[in-house]
């Protein structure tokens, strides 16, 4: 049996206005010659939730390039992370994406 799914365009256009209107925000680490890797390794864990090997690649990026976008979303979701991170030392900064 083949089943069709047809989108009507007042929901399509609903999809794309919320799309449009969703908030972008990101937590921005930015290099620093105080924290060591794994400190800084060890709060992105901690506070950002990654997995080891993603702390490890933004750890580095932050290194060589100067700042990493560690996470994005909701700013109500990101208010507290880039503050604990802020509260252990870490530059952080919490951006709009535009």
């Amino acid at each position: 049996m083949v089943r069709g799914f047809s989108h009507s365009p007042d929901l399509l256009e609903e999809i794309e206005l919320k799309e449009e209107l969703a908030p972008g925000w990101a937590v921005i680490l930015y290099n620093d010659d105080v924290n060591t890797f794994e400190w800084v390794i060890e709060c992105l864990i901690r506070y950002c939730k990654h997995e080891e090997m993603q702390a490890e690649q933004c750890a580095w990026i932050v290194h060589t390039k100067g700042k990493c976008t560690v996470k994005s979303g909701d700013y109500n979701a990101l208010e507290p992370v880039c503050t604990a991170l802020c509260d252990n030392g870490l530059s952080a900064a919490l951006e709009e994406i535009k």
